[in-house]
Formats: C-alpha cells, sequence, structure tokens
C-alpha cells in the first residue's frame, strides 16, 4: 500500500500506525516529528503531478482542507481518492477508523480507543462558559456553525457565541466581537498564531484561555491528550 496524505491530522494518523505506507505528504504536515516522505506542497495548492508520479494506491483528503479542483484532477488521474468529513468528535473518530482500516488496511490502533475513552470520561463542567474563539486576524475570523472545534469546545463547557451563525468561519469586525455576550476569549496557536503578546490585548474586558492549536482543531493521536491539555488552558483563564 502506497499513500499519499493532503491533511497534516491524517498524515501524523498513518504515521504512528504504519509509517512505512507513507509516501508523500503536504509541507504542513509536521508531525511526527522527523517524517521525512516526499513533500507535494500545501494543502491548498498541491502539486497534483506529483502526487500521480509517486503512484499511490490511496490519497487521502478532507473535505475542508483540500479543494475539489485538486482532489478531481488527481481522480482524472486514476488515483483512488479518499475524502472525508469532520465536523465533530464522533464523526472523527468513525473517519479515522474508515481512513486507517478501510482505507489503508491497518488494524484500528490503540489510540483511536484511547482518545475515545480519554473524552468519555471527561467530568461533566461545573458551569458554562460564553467564548468568541478567533481564528484570524486581519481580518478577524471566528469559529461559526458546525465545527470540529467548536465540537470540543462544548465538551469541555464553552459555548461558542458564533455556533449559531450562517458561516462557519465568519469575519466578524472586532467592535462587534468586543461587544459579543462572552466569557472568554479562546486564542489557539493556529492557524493564527495567537500569543501572550498577540491577540488578548484587542479584547481587554475579556480573560483570554492561550490553546493549543493541534490539541483544539487536530484529529488524530493528538485527540489523546487533547482533553487534558485544553481543560488545563481554559482553566488557566479564571
Amino acid at each position: 500500500m502506497r499513500v499519499v496524505s493532503l491533511v497534516p491530522s491524517l498524515t501524523e494518523a498513518v504515521a504512528v500506525c504504519a509509517p512505512e505506507l507513507l509516501v508523500g505528504a503536504t509541507d504542513w504536515c509536521s508531525h511526527p516529528a522527523g517524517l521525512e516522505v516526499p513533500r507535494i506542497g500545501g494543502t491548498k495548492n498541491p502539486d497534483t503531478g506529483k502526487i500521480a508520479a509517486l503512484a499511490p494506491d490511496l490519497v487521502i483528503a478532507n473535505e475542508e482542507e483540500n479543494r475539489p479542483q485538486d482532489l478531481a484532477a488527481l481522480r482524472a488521474a486514476g488515483l483512488n481518492v479518499m475524502v472525508t468529513e469532520v465536523r465533530g468528535l464522533e464523526q472523527a473518530v468513525s473517519e479515522l477508523a474508515r481512513v486507517l482500516v478501510r482505507g489503508c488496511g491497518l488494524a484500528r490502533p490503540d489510540w483511536l480507543d484511547a482518545a475515545e475513552t480519554a473524552w468519555r470520561e471527561l467530568p461533566v463542567p461545573a458551569a458554562e462558559r460564553a467564548a468568541v474563539v478567533p481564528i484570524w486576524r486581519r481580518p478577524w475570523m471566528v469559529l461559526g456553525r458546525d465545527t470540529f472545534a467548536g465540537d470540543l469546545l462544548a465538551r469541555l463547557g464553552v459555548r461558542n457565541v458564533y455556533a449559531g451563525h450562517a458561516d462557519r468561519y465568519p469575519r466578524i469586525p472586532l467592535d462587534e466581537l468586543r461587544a459579543c455576550p462572552a466569557d472568554l476569549v479562546v486564542l489557539p496557536d493556529e492557524p493564527y498564531r495567537f500569543a501572550a503578546d498577540d491577540g488578548p490585548e484587542a479584547f481587554p474586558a475579556l480573560p483570554a484561555a492561550l490553546v493549543s492549536g493541534r490539541c483544539l482543531t487536530w484529529y488524530g493521536p493528538s485527540l489523546v491528550r487533547a482533553p487534558g491539555v485544553l481543560s488545563q488552558a481554559l482553566a488557566g483563564a479564571g
């Protein structure tokens, strides 16, 4: 089996289980550390010719991360493309199993069961907090409806105030964000690298939780430790 991954989360999932299967990954596939495979460009601008030349048996992709025209080009080249959809934790687990077991022919990994257990055994939050969750600035963009990150936060007792927005990642002016009925601002370090000196100052009236973007947005082996990492970061925001 020869696999090319166009999604960092899926690259890590395959590499942790069976690194010998991977024959190509994107420039953004940073985990596991030291991964040495041919790079085929970005998630949004992959080199489809280079991918075809690698002659993979399977290309794994995601409907949000990757562009339809690139996936169509790969299919037109005769490649088998498996496209995932991940809008919540349960769907992430089922899609990971589909990719690894049905797509790659592997046994269901122990870490996937451990991730399910870690999230299932979370204590019931003492109280719900409302949060605005920026993912970009210049312009400001936030989590909206139907997102994987929003589902994880909800399980940790954090309600996204823009969860009912018509868009999944709406652009919202900063003055509107500051005026929204939030108790907290959650600032992940990806896709935009929010940090202690870059982000909290825009929301002077709100406590800020600086969180791991990988734990909040990646679906893969990081799901095992994500509940603890995120809970600690949220608790530290007061």
